[in-house]
């Protein structure tokens, strides 16, 4: 009687955890997260499977011999729950994996093709040519190099020749961030200067680019002209004072020797949470996209035209990376889960 009575115990064990099992196969379906638990949940399955073959070791049936046909029946139990387990990761996994993939498939041929709005000269080309014929392969590899002005001083570049200059954030001549526009005229000359020094006609001097962040105005001079941040730009909803405010942007930076601004900002925020969304102008893509062809005008000049990177212009730089303004849950440069429709319309 107590055989019966220990092996019904285990067969009803046995069947309560298969049927635990078997629904966290569905469940698991739902998500990595999902698929978290479940693992846990067979984790905690076998252990009690495990803590109740140690209790039958310590039970009667061990002395009437039913002891390893119970512990069989236990054992199979559990074999079949880590079975159905193992399968459902598996599954869930495969499932992910496919997601995943489907999620990464781009169609190329239906984003718009990419006119450049200026035709190329053949006579700049031809001068690129030469001066690339020219470098030795340390002078290229510098060319892609860009530092920022407070790790790096003209006598620098005299021995690195580096492409591009940077001043960001709070970087300022002699770290001063009060400096006038006649010191940061001084310390652009100093560069240039610098990247000149042992040119000759047979190995001519590259200067280097100089750039900073002038979004909505020249901030790092005081006494500049400041305009509002985008957001604010943005409820004007006037393209025209956009393009204004990047002509007259680019004549304040232009007078202290600077050539080169990283705006405009083009994200469309999605998501109120994201620390900077004031630097987005809108969250309607179109008014975005016409503030940027705006600024950009603004900045460089209208292509095709006399004032195109005429004095008292600078080149213009539309940042920071796709979809940056509608990442997940509003966190700085983190994911973007929209799909590609939604990233290219």
């Amino acid at each position: 009687m107590q055989k019966t009575v220990e092996i019904t115990r285990s067969i009803r064990f046995a069947g309560r955890h298969l049927q635990q099992f078997a629904t966290l196969v569905p469940a698991g379906l739902v998500g990595m997260a999902r698929r978290k638990q479940t693992t846990h949940q067979s984790r905690l399955a076998i252990r009690s499977i495990v803590a109740t073959m140690r209790k039958l070791d310590r039970s009667p049936a061990r002395r009437d011999g039913s002891l390893h046909l119970t512990r069989a029946v236990t054992l199979a139990a559990t074999l079949a729950a880590t079975l159905i387990a193992t399968l459902a990761a598996a599954l869930v996994t495969a499932l992910i994996t496919s997601t995943t993939a489907a999620a990464q498939t781009i169609h190329p041929s239906s984003w718009p093709a990419i006119t450049p709005g200026i035709p190329l000269d053949p006579k700049v080309e031809q001068r690129v040519d030469r001066l690339l014929s020219t470098l030795t392969w340390e002078e290229k590899v510098g060319q892609l190099v860009q530092a920022d002005i407070s790790t790096i001083t003209p006598d620098d570049l005299r021995r690195y020749k580096l492409g591009s200059i940077l001043a960001g954030g709070s970087s300022a001549p002699g770290g001063n961030v009060r400096s006038p526009a006649a010191r940061w005229l001084a310390l652009a000359e100093a560069f240039y200067r610098a990247s000149m020094a042992g040119a000759s006609p047979m190995h001519p001097g590259i200067p280097p680019l100089f750039g900073l962040d002038a979004v909505h105005g020249d901030g790092h001079i005081p006494g500049a002209t400041l305009f509002p941040h985008n957001i604010g730009l943005g409820a004007a909803h006037d393209p025209q004072l956009i393009e204004q405010i990047g002509r007259a942007t680019a004549e304040e930076v232009a007078v202290t020797g600077l050539d080169w601004t990283f705006a405009p900002t083009i994200a469309v925020v999605r998501d109120v949470r994201w620390g900077r969304t004031y630097e987005s102008y809108s969250e309607d893509p179109k008014l975005v996209a016409a503030y940027a062809r705006a600024m950009v005008s603004g900045l460089q000049g209208r292509a095709g035209t006399p004032a195109f990177m005429a004095p008292g212009h600078i080149i213009a730089t539309a940042k920071h990376f796709l979809g940056d303004g509608g990442t997940f849950e509003g966190h700085d440069q983190g994911d973007n889960r929209s799909d590609e429709r939604t990233l290219r319309d």
